[in-house]
């Protein structure tokens, strides 16, 4: 005989436990693709070197 309130309380723990294996796998994706990017960025402007900036000359007021 099944017991209704042991597949009840199961049913719930299942939901919790699903809602919160979505949000930890979501945060691992998100750290991810943030790693990949700061990575792709450290290499491409080791690669490409950027121009020098030129500096702007003052001007006096008459």
């Amino acid at each position: 005989m099944k017991n209704p309130f042991m597949s009840m309380f199961l049913s719930g723990a299942n939901k919790i436990a699903g809602t919160a294996r979505a949000q930890a796998t979501a945060a691992v994706k998100r750290e991810a693709t943030k790693n990949t990017r700061q990575m792709t960025k450290a290499w491409t402007d080791a690669l490409i070197p950027k121009p020098a900036a030129t500096r702007k000359r003052r001007t006096t007021k008459k």
